[in-house]
């Protein structure tokens, strides 16, 4: 229920005020002064105040309530705040209302008026605080969209959204962050954005494919080694963490890295602590572990592959990044990025928003790649990129929950443009089908 304040030492007039209001549906709470109000307001949600102008015996300057009303302000900028004012009061008041009080009114007060004032009000409050609130969301949706593009990445769904938030909240802290999901689908740019956000953003960043890595070079690839710790080491070589020193190290695969090199890597993560190969001298570390894995390590674990131990020393907090046909408009998107300026035909579009791409962002790279020799101009159909143009009428959907826009697109052509249909289809409300028509700036029958 909307809640408003009024603001009155006169207890005739709080009694009044509360009752006229009650009876049109809000939920009234008073204050006798300021102090009090201002607590109220501090603490409460509070949608609109009516307060007066005078709390103390004998005051009619009008002085108290243009204190009021600048505090109010100070607390809530937005609030809807109506001065309730005698005769003597009136100048002030109408210099309160040039400075952003809502209205007032004079004593004695019609009652429809009253109402009316309020209801318009806290309709235009709501209105602005909603606004406000959208802007924030836009303000920051914009500033991770500008952050994800300074490392190339290109995305427009809901799903990878999500992922971005939570890489730019992480990189804030220190801790290692494990990064899981699929071959080709991100995972390095993830990792690229949380550097390039963090603290350490001016500092050492070094990447290794740890699962490439040779088992028999894995210590000194990442500790280094000194000169004749083997055959092949003819001069001392610096390794992976101590390049890293007071940055960002980033290990990819790490899933593949056999057993004998997690072992090495857990002390390093444990102690900051680690020995050249062919030397007995200690060096200390300190570096934050970004890793990335395609492989299902719980499972690794049951099976004894992967330690456990080790999994919970990169798994502090771990941000999946899902794969392409689960991320809605992302394909769309990307093709624009990879193939800019070139026009795809309704029969593409749908057919790159079906397919499934199993090689995720990686296949659809090199699909554009071969797009963009063998069909240098014109319109590029489905078959262009080795697609079927084949569309079934029940305009089959993408393995996602939100429909992208060239689905709805499809859905209003199969079922002639009836928004009950299309939304049962999606299995939205028809509100919420209207709200993506209008995100998407879709042309549609009322």
């Amino acid at each position: 229920m909307t809640k408003i304040l009024i603001v009155d030492d006169n207890t005739a007039v709080l009694e009044a005020l509360s009752l006229l209001l009650e009876i049109h549906g809000y939920q009234i709470v008073t204050a006798t002064s300021p102090k009090e109000a201002l607590q109220i307001v501090n603490y409460q949600s509070i949608a609109l105040v009516i307060q007066d102008m005078n709390f103390s015996a004998d005051t009619t300057s009008g002085e108290e309530g243009r204190v009021l009303f600048s505090d109010l302000r100070s607390l809530n900028p937005l609030l809807p705040i109506i001065l309730i004012t005698a005769w003597t009061e009136l100048e002030q008041a109408v210099e309160l209302v040039k400075a952003g009080a809502a209205d007032y009114i004079p004593k004695p007060w019609d009652d429809t008026k009253l109402v009316t004032t309020v209801n318009n009000l806290i309709a235009l409050g709501q209105a602005n605080t909603k606004n406000k609130a959208l802007q924030q969301h836009a303000n920051v949706f914009d500033t991770a969209k500008q952050a994800a593009q300074s490392v190339g990445l290109v995305y427009d769904s809901a799903a990878m959204q999500r992922v971005v938030d939570m890489a730019l909240q992480v990189a804030k802290s220190d801790v290692p962050v494990l990064i899981t999901g699929p071959n080709g689908s991100g995972k390095e740019k993830i990792a690229e954005l949380i550097q390039r956000q963090s603290p350490l953003n001016q500092a050492p960043f070094v990447k290794v494919n740890a699962g490439a890595l040779p088992q028999e070079l894995i210590e000194a690839e990442l500790f280094g080694a000194e000169a004749g710790a083997f055959t092949s080491a003819n001069k001392s070589r610096i390794g992976r963490f101590e390049a890293a020193n007071g940055g960002t190290l980033f290990l990819d695969e790490i899933g593949n890295l056999p057993l004998s090199g997690q072992v090495k890597l857990l002390r390093v993560l444990q102690t900051g602590e680690f020995e050249k190969l062919g030397s007995v001298k200690t060096q200390r570390t300190t570096v934050r572990i970004i890793s990335a894995t395609n492989a299902d390590l719980v499972a690794d674990i049951a099976k004894g592959t992967f330690r456990e131990d080790l999994f919970y020393r990169l798994n502090v907090i771990e941000i999946n990044v899902p794969p392409l046909c689960e991320r809605g408009d992302d394909a769309l998107a990307l093709v624009k990025h990879f193939l800019p300026g070139r026009e795809l035909s309704l029969t593409a579009q749908q057919a790159i928003t079906q397919h499934m791409w199993p090689g995720n962002v990686r296949e659809l790279e090199n699909a554009c790649r071969r797009v963009d020799i063998l069909y240098p101009e014109g319109v590029l159909g489905a078959d262009a990129f080795g697609l079927s143009s084949e569309t079934k009428s029940t305009v089959p959907r993408a393995n996602t929950t939100e429909p992208t826009q060239v689905e709805i697109e499809a859905a209003l052509v199969t079922y002639n443009g009836v928004i009950a249909k299309v939304a049962k289809h999606f299995g939205l409300s028809r509100q919420a089908l209207y709200r993506r028509l209008d995100k998407y700036a879709i042309d549609y029958k009322s």
